[in-house]
């Protein structure tokens, strides 16, 4: 087997076993409970801007 004739071959082989590899060794975290994230949106922070809008001309001032 002539392996310039079938390096493409070779490497896919190559990044199949890289795959398969990088996911049979890949360290599993388990999802968070859904009970701790409703305890922690008990207290939701609400930020509340009031303010006037622009006129055309501060618009036009804030362009130049």
């Amino acid at each position: 087997m002539n392996i310039a004739k079938n390096m493409e071959a070779v490497f896919v082989a190559i990044i199949i076993v890289a795959g398969i590899a990088t996911f049979a060794t890949a360290k599993v975290v388990p999802a968070p409970t859904p009970a701790a994230q409703a305890a922690s949106q008990e207290k939701i922070a609400t930020v509340v801007v009031s303010t006037k809008r622009l006129t055309a001309a501060q618009k036009a001032a804030l362009d130049s």
